[in-house]
C-alpha cells in the first residue's frame, strides 16, 4: 500500500509538473527569443537555448522609435494604468458598497442594469464611446483611457459585493450607534476589512489595463503619448525588416511590472478569491 501511495503521488507531481511546462512553454520561448537574432528565431526551432546570446536586443529596443526611448512607453503605460486601477478600486468599492448595504428605491433595477453591462462584449461600444469622447474633444488624449474606471466596473462591483457578504451588518449598526454617517461607515469600517477584494482588484485590472491594446489604439495618436503594448507592434513593419529579436525583448521586459504585482499580492489575491462567497 505504501509503494501504490507513493507512485501515485509521483505520478501526480509529474503529470503537474508536465502540464505546467506545457502551459508556460510560450513564454519560456519568447524569453529565449529576447536574445536571439532574426534568422535563428524564423528558423522555428522549439529549443530554449540559443546559439549565441544577442544582448544587444535589448539595447535596439530600448532606443525605441523616431526619438522616442521605450522608457516613454513604459511610463505612459503605467500613468495609464496606475490611474485607472485607482478609479476602480475607488468607484467600485463606492458603488459595491451602495448596493450592498443601504436600502434604497430602485436598488434591484440598478443591480440588475450593472449585471447586464457584463454581458455586452466591448465591441458592441467601442463606437458609441468613440463618438462620445469625440464629439467632448476628448480625442486624442488619455482622458477616454482612465475616466470610465472613476464609474465602477460591473465585475469588481459584483466581486466587493459577494465579499462584502461576509462582512457581518452588526458591525454597521455599532457604527451607528457611535455616531458614524454611511460614509463613515465606508470608510472607517468596509474598506479596512475589504481589504483582500481590493487587492484582487488590484491585481486583476492592473494586468487587463496594461495589457490593453485595443483602447490605445483607438484613443492615441502621436508616439510619444503610445503606451508599452502599442509600442511593441511597432517593431513589426509590413513594408521593411521586422525586428523579432528586440520585440521580444521589449515584451519581456513589459511582463516584469505584471510579474511583481503578482508575487508581492499573491497571499491576498489568493485569499480575496476563496473568501469572495462566502457569507457570514
Amino acid at each position: 500500500m505504501k509503494t501504490k501511495k507513493i507512485f501515485r503521488k509521483t505520478l501526480y507531481h509529474v503529470l503537474v509538473l508536465g502540464f505546467g511546462f506545457i502551459m508556460i512553454y510560450p513564454v519560456l520561448w519568447m524569453v529565449s527569443g529576447s536574445i536571439k537574432d532574426n534568422a535563428e528565431i524564423l528558423r522555428g526551432t522549439l529549443s530554449l537555448i540559443p546559439d549565441g546570446a544577442k544582448w544587444d536586443n535589448y539595447a535596439r529596443g530600448w532606443r525605441g522609435f523616431g526619438g522616442t526611448g521605450f522608457d516613454v512607453f513604459f511610463r505612459n503605460s503605467l500613468f495609464i494604468t496606475s490611474i485607472a486601477t485607482f478609479g476602480t478600486v475607488l468607484s467600485s468599492s463606492l458603488v459595491a458598497y451602495a448596493l450592498s448595504r443601504i436600502r434604497f428605491r430602485g436598488r434591484g433595477l440598478w443591480f440588475t442594469c450593472m449585471l447586464a453591462t457584463m454581458m455586452l462584449p466591448g465591441q458592441v461600444i467601442m463606437i458609441p464611446q468613440y463618438l462620445i469622447y469625440y464629439r467632448l474633444h476628448l480625442v486624442p488624449g488619455y482622458v477616454p483611457l482612465i475616466l470610465p474606471y472613476f464609474c465602477g466596473q460591473a465585475f469588481f462591483i459584483y466581486q466587493m459585493m459577494q465579499f462584502m457578504q461576509g462582512i457581518p451588518r452588526e458591525l454597521d449598526e455599532a457604527a451607528k450607534i457611535d455616531g458614524c454617517s454611511k460614509y463613515g461607515i465606508y470608510a472607517r469600517i468596509i474598506l479596512p476589512l475589504l481589504k483582500p477584494a481590493i487587492v484582487t482588484t488590484i491585481i486583476i485590472q492592473f494586468y487587463w489595463k496594461w495589457d490593453d491594446y485595443m483602447g490605445p489604439l483607438l484613443y492615441l495618436s502621436r508616439p510619444q503619448s503610445y503606451t508599452a503594448s502599442i509600442a511593441i507592434k511597432l517593431f513589426a513593419d509590413s513594408a521593411s525588416v521586422t525586428d523579432y529579436g528586440a520585440m521580444f525583448a521589449m515584451s519581456t521586459l513589459s511582463l516584469i511590472p505584471v510579474f511583481l504585482i503578482f508575487l508581492f499580492f499573491n497571499k491576498y489575491l489568493v485569499e480575496g478569491i476563496g473568501t469572495s462567497g462566502l457569507k457570514g
